[in-house]
């Protein structure tokens, strides 16, 4: 029995090895990493790349979502200003379905790199805006304006293509087949 992927269609098995995988890995991460936001948006970004192209719209959910919630509990990345975060998780999570949408759209018509730069484009966009606006109603310090702009846009296109050389490698292996 095959589940449909916002991409590729894959055997079941696939599909929870990925969502297992994926899920752990978004939720790891931010732990294992501390303080090196690059690297860790980078690979969060990277997986939610892989939650298009490998888990269906549902198992996707945990790793829209999971990233901010171990970043939140355990404090990093921001610091003394993570209390802010909660401010912004409803956005992330936003932010996260965006990109994993607009790449799941985009990519059976666009070629892969286009396809990242256009869902990265639209998170960092979202982020910014709405970070902008909490920015200028005061509630969000002004550290946050490239966090979740500029920085967002690189961490998610270094994700994507990272993404894309992951799997290219499982293609080329015979690890992974597109269905039809």
């Amino acid at each position: 029995m095959k589940n449909k992927s916002l991409i590729l269609d894959l055997p079941a098995i696939w599909q929870t090895r990925g969502f297992v995988f994926l899920s752990l890995a978004v939720f790891i991460i931010p732990f294992s990493l501390g303080h090196w936001q690059f690297l860790t948006g980078s690979l969060v970004n990277a997986c939610l790349f892989l939650s298009a192209l490998f888990l269906s719209r549902k198992n996707s959910w945990p790793v829209i979502v999971l990233p901010s919630l171990a970043v939140l509990s355990r404090g990093l990345i921001f610091g003394p200003l993570t209390i802010f975060l909660v401010y912004l998780l409803p956005l992330i999570w936003l932010g996260n379905f965006v990109l994993v949408y607009l790449f799941g759209k985009f990519l059976p018509s666009l070629k892969f790199p286009l396809s990242i730069l256009l869902a990265s484009l639209g998170k960092a966009l979202l982020l910014f805006s709405f970070t902008f606006l909490l920015f200028g109603f005061g509630i969000l310090p002004k550290l946050f304006l490239t966090t979740m702009g500029v920085n967002q846009f690189i961490t998610a296109v270094l994700g994507g293509f990272l993404a894309w050389v992951i799997y290219k490698f499982l293609n080329k292996n015979g690890t992974i087949k597109s269905g039809s």
